[in-house]
């Protein structure tokens, strides 16, 4: 791969994109869904971008003829390589403090999550070192985490709050959130995720009333979050309780998700339909009554075959929602218990583990991730580079969009553009 001309420079959030840029001569050029489930490519393809955003797609004889790319401020030849949108993460906790490889091994010797988070710890040992830790320190965590995602082509993530459960840290979590956005090339998308667990000594009950009548007012002030969130699960949260909070941020204006069917289900998919979710994420234990549900309101189904092959659990099932003509998103669902920040690793777990098509698992980190997140659509639109588009890019080193979950043991990305700047160059990351 040639970088023909531009400066090479960094680009941090914030900092103004290149006036144009060009990529061309990629062996295959993902632009963006088709009319099923899979996506659109173009062979020998070639975009052209004015100001951050995608003006021009096409073959590269086609692009070059009105978008010189001697003339661009950034010219990338990708020189019969793959190149894709940048990869959307549409769920992650990557924001916290601590250390659980301990639990990686417990899990070995047969004990369940369930069995952990029974014992103290899981979700509430991470809580504990969330309060103890400052902001300073969760933003340079989420920093590193973000700098690990993009080198690996992610260009869009969502992070969750919910490791503080309490509006003091809750509050601090978003902040973290925030800070690490205004310093990062990549979009971040942040979602409010106070009802993540009970706290210790507390109940449900208790605890879903403070969610409703204090946190949800005090994230509204603070104006960060765009999502509201809930674990609604076997031992958490009952789908009552799952739907007065994503009501309540609702009415706050946050948009809901909800974390269904992970471990039992307990009419969560119920829930999402009902109150419009963006997004219905995990559903392993899904059946077909719930998946109509979700298909017939329209919630984007987020499955996350790291959890599955973390925890040792059977796959989500991707195929009764691909036969109904629903893309499936896909996401890392980072976090202390599933350590994986690679969509590219995700991609090949949609193909390996639930039978997904390559094209559809690489439109499953790409379009469908974006619908998870309300941002496929209008003159934001990601996950996509089509004329209007972000000029989101990814350059791999390989040659097929098969290769992207083929490649089973090394990350393809080469190249990574944000908005038209180039954020990552031969694999590794530019930020300033």
């Amino acid at each position: 791969m040639r970088e023909e001309s531009g400066s090479g420079e960094s680009a941090t959030a914030g900092s103004e994109p290149p006036e144009r840029t060009v990529v061309h001569g990629a062996s295959e050029l993902v632009v963006g869904p088709d009319d099923g489930v899979e996506v659109e490519t173009i062979t020998d393809g070639a975009f052209a971008a004015e100001d951050g955003r995608v003006v021009a797609i096409g073959t590269t004889d086609e692009v070059l003829r009105e978008y010189p790319a001697g003339s661009a401020d950034v010219a990338v030849d990708a020189d019969g390589r793959l190149v894709t949108p940048g990869f959307v993460d549409p769920h992650s906790h990557a924001v916290f403090a601590g250390d659980r490889t301990d639990e990686f091994a417990a899990k070995l010797r047969g004990k369940s999550y369930e069995d952990i988070l029974a014992e103290g710890g899981g979700i509430l040992r991470t809580v504990r070192a969330v309060r103890e830790a400052d902001e300073a320190t969760l933003t340079a965590n989420l920093l590193e985490h973000l700098d690990v995602m993009l080198a690996h082509g992610t260009t869009t993530v969502e992070v969750k709050s919910g490791y503080g459960l309490s509006t003091e840290s809750e509050l601090k979590l978003l902040r973290a959130i925030d800070a690490a956005a205004e310093a990062h090339p990549v979009s971040v998308v942040p979602t409010f995720m106070g009802a993540h667990a009970v706290p210790d000594g507390d109940d449900a009950e208790a605890y879903t009333r403070r969610v409703v009548d204090e946190q949800i007012p005090a994230v509204a002030e603070q104006g960060i979050a765009d999502f509201c969130d809930v674990f609604c699960e076997r031992g958490v949260f009952s789908a009552d309780q799952s739907r007065r909070i994503l009501e309540a941020g609702r009415e706050a204006g946050l948009t809901p998700k909800i974390h269904a069917d992970e471990f039992a289900d307990v009419g969560a998919t119920g829930v999402a339909a009902d109150v419009g979710a963006a997004s219905a994420d995990h559903l392993l234990r899904t059946d077909d009554d719930g998946a109509d549900r979700l298909v017939e309101a329209g919630v984007t189904p987020v499955l996350l075959p790291g959890t599955a092959f973390a925890l040792g659990e059977a796959y989500a099932d991707a195929r009764r929602f691909l036969d109904a003509g629903t893309p499936v998103a896909l996401a890392t669902d980072f976090n202390p218990n599933c350590f994986a920040r690679s969509m590219g690793f995700v991609a090949t777990l949609g193909c390996v583990g639930m039978g997904m098509t390559p094209a559809e698992s690489v439109r499953g980190v790409t379009h469908a991730a974006a619908e998870a997140l309300d941002r496929a659509d209008g003159a934001g639109g990601v996950g996509t580079l089509r004329p209007g588009a972000p000029a989101d890019a990814v350059v791999h080193g390989v040659g097929k969009l098969v290769d992207v979950p083929y490649s089973l043991d090394v990350n393809t990305v080469e190249t990574v553009l944000s908005k038209g700047s180039r954020v990552v160059a031969d694999g590794r990351v530019a930020r300033e």
